[in-house]
């Protein structure tokens, strides 16, 4: 039973994470393409993001893993067998308690170490590509928005890198609006960092007061793009980028250093120490929940339905015993809520499967 439960878990692991994975590939794709970014850099980003989408997406395929493996077995009268000789539900249920353990353990590895790791080098790599100055300009004959007020079209760019064509309007100024177009342009750097040299072009300035239009002619200018770019600075640490020992011993002065709270740190490491526990809760309700009907050939889909409530309803305590915990530094406990209720429901829903089939059981000894 443990093996068709873990067979089971990693194809629908792999179902599940490929479809919500693909889905937010596809918006990071038409993103970056549209920033004129590589497909290398897609890659880069697109792998750094699956730890946490296996994250997420391991409770549920358990869930479903524990439904599906329950549902044949007991459809194959395997598990009719194994009631038929004495088994209780409890019994029944410790391969499942076994999987939910290695579920667990899965989820612990990534939330206290692979997660965080995968998001600090995310965001570091986010950065970066927010400050590439070429990502920002060097798109072909589509105009730009690299900052507000900013606006800039690129006819065509020679191999060499010479920009043809150049148009740039400087809205930022209520005051006056100035546009800039030359024959040609280039990219240049400087200690000050990168600028816009336009050659062989001309300079319109609109007074917004006056409504008057003054032209400039020019050989040669330099235009300074540092103002609108992103500043490099110091990159400060999320609270989901640190280790779960920091979290726990965090004080207010390193946190305050990077713009967070002590009560949000501890939260965070409470939470990554809960979740794992509730594959294990969905699962023993998943089982419980079969367990609680008789055999059909038909199938146990009214007991699957009940299955799925509650899922729906140990999801929406998560949900609501997270929010509480997050805003409240008191009840931090309750980030541990909807997995014991999980194992607590689920052992209480075994406990009354087992106390229906006594006295079938109790009868056929009677006769014996």
């Amino acid at each position: 039973m443990l093996s068709q439960l873990m067979m089971f878990f990693g194809f629908f692991a792999l179902v599940l994470v490929s479809v919500y994975w693909v889905n937010r590939a596809v918006r990071l794709f038409d993103q970056l393409i549209s920033d004129n970014q590589s497909v290398w850099v897609f890659l880069e980003l697109s792998a750094l993001s699956l730890p946490n989408v296996i994250r997420l997406m391991l409770p549920v395929a358990a869930f479903v893993a524990t439904i599906y493996a329950t549902n044949r077995l007991s459809s194959e009268s395997e598990l009719v067998v194994m009631q038929a000789t004495g088994f209780s539900p409890f019994r029944l249920a410790r391969p499942v308690i076994y999987f939910g353990l290695i579920v667990a353990l899965m989820l612990s590895v990534l939330s206290h170490f692979l997660v965080p790791m995968s998001r600090a080098r995310l965001n570091e790599r986010n950065l970066e590509v927010s400050q590439n100055v070429s990502s920002k300009f060097l798109s072909e004959g589509t105009f730009v928005h690299p900052a507000k007020g900013i606006t800039l079209f690129i006819g065509r760019i020679d191999q060499t890198g010479e920009l043809g064509d150049f148009f740039l309007s400087d809205r930022r100024d209520p005051a006056a609006e100035v546009i800039y177009s030359s024959k040609r342009a280039y990219l240049a750097r400087s200690d000050s960092g990168p600028k816009l040299v336009l050659l062989d072009g001309q300079a319109q300035r609109l007074d917004a007061a006056t409504g008057r239009l003054s032209l400039t002619r020019f050989e040669n200018f330099t235009y300074d793009i540092t103002s609108f770019l992103t500043p490099p600075g110091e990159r400060w640490p999320q609270v989901e980028e640190l280790p779960t020992s920091t979290l726990l011993s965090a004080d207010e002065a390193a946190m305050s250093a990077i713009g967070a709270t002590v009560e949000r740190a501890w939260f965070e490491a409470h939470d990554r120490i809960a979740k794992p526990f509730l594959p294990l809760a969905l699962a023993l309700v998943a089982f419980a929940a079969l367990q609680g009907g008789s055999y059909s050939r038909f199938g146990h889909w009214r007991q699957i339905g009940q299955a799925c409530g509650l899922f729906v309803v140990l999801f929406l305590i998560s949900n609501l015993a997270d929010k509480a915990a997050a805003s409240r530094p008191g009840l931090l406990g309750l980030c541990y809520l909807a997995p014991a209720v999980g194992v607590a429901l689920g052992a209480a829903m075994l406990a009354w499967a087992g106390r229906g089939r006594r006295p079938a059981r109790a009868g056929r000894e009677a006769l014996a």
